[in-house]
């Protein structure tokens, strides 16, 4: 019977991250600050209960898809298929039981690097085929959080994964990220309905709260009643067309207590959530957690691309891989 288990990677420049079988979770990511102060910047917990329990979503791999798949149903090849809603009408970051809550086997260690391995079984969650999925982090000599994403599948089926790490550059125990300076390079995002569900338009960020092409304050654009209703900032930045080629971006940077993060990555599309719904917990430092203790960088195709055509492919068949690469810079 697996168990939770925790592995440690470090890098000879002074990265070093903790990574756990459960949900192939970043469980500590420890980096210094110009002064040379070292703190843990994602959020967690102590005990392996306490990431089973709580915050499941916290620094996990979410898939088989991630985000929103509207009205938590599909059609493929002319078959249709039904998910568990879990998000208002929509299945959410891979359903009730997605990747995030999975014990993972690892199939790779050395000092820097760990690869980790999962099957998701035919109709798992309603999704159909096997799919075999790998993901292995890599912690670099230039302080490079690097995640490498492959897939295979037996039949045709939906794949979009992403991490959803809850960064806070000045330390986990450090409280709201309003004087976090982030930068995202899109000049264009995708609007959606009540549930954060695309709408299926695409719009200029231009003369909109969505511009975030030069750095801004956190705290003083979540102010902004456009983001209200969802008590902050949960938005897709498209980061290129989505018949692009495949190319390593840089999607954003983010920038607190003298700490630096770019975020690049192969996917087309990048969304920022500000910890909007932190269930009030108590940290690994034992801090207690709250809405906006977090920012997160969700380098991902677009949300509910399966049900709008000019939106990134997410349909994987047998005899293709995906291959997809985010890397946090700390510079």
């Amino acid at each position: 019977m697996k168990t939770v288990q925790f592995y440690t990677i470090k890098s000879t420049g002074g990265l070093k991250v903790e990574i756990s079988n459960l949900g192939a979770k970043i469980t500590k990511l420890l980096v210094a600050n110009r002064k040379g102060e070292v703190k843990d910047i994602v959020l967690g917990f102590r005990t392996a209960d306490e990431w089973e329990e709580k915050e499941t979503y916290f620094n996990a791999i979410c898939g088989r898809v991630a985000n929103r798949i509207g009205g938590g149903t599909f059609d493929l090849d002319g078959v249709t298929y039904s998910l568990p809603v879990n998000n208002g009408p929509n299945s959410l970051h891979g359903g009730l039981e997605g990747f995030n809550a999975k014990l993972w086997e690892v199939t790779a260690q050395s000092l820097f690097e760990i690869t980790l391995h999962y099957r998701s079984k035919d109709g798992e969650e309603g999704y159909p085929g096997n799919v075999d999925v790998w993901v292995t982090y890599t912690a670099t000599k230039d302080n490079r959080l690097v995640i490498h994403y492959e897939a295979k599948t037996d039949k045709p089926t939906l794949v979009a994964m992403t991490n959803h790490a809850y960064f806070n550059l000045a330390g986990e125990d450090s409280g709201r990220v309003d004087d976090h300076m982030l930068q995202v390079n899109a000049d264009r995002y995708t609007p959606f309905e009540e549930w954060t569900c695309p709408t299926g338009q695409i719009l200029p960020v231009v003369d909109s709260p969505m511009d975030f092409r030069q750095p801004t304050r956190l705290g003083d654009r979540m102010k902004d009643p456009f983001f209200t209703p969802w008590k902050g900032i949960d938005n897709n930045w498209c980061l290129c067309e989505a018949d692009a080629p495949k190319a390593l971006r840089h999607a954003a940077t983010l920038e607190a207590d003298g700490r630096t993060m770019e975020c690049w990555t192969t996917m087309k599309g990048l969304q920022v959530y500000t910890g909007n719904f932190i269930e009030r917990n108590v940290g690994k430092s034992g801090t207690m957690y709250d809405e906006k203790h977090a920012v997160c960088l969700e380098a991902q195709q677009w949300p509910d691309s399966i049900h709008h055509a000019d939106f990134p492919n997410i349909v994987l068949r047998p005899g293709e891989k995906l291959d997809e690469i985010t890397e946090y810079r700390f510079l």
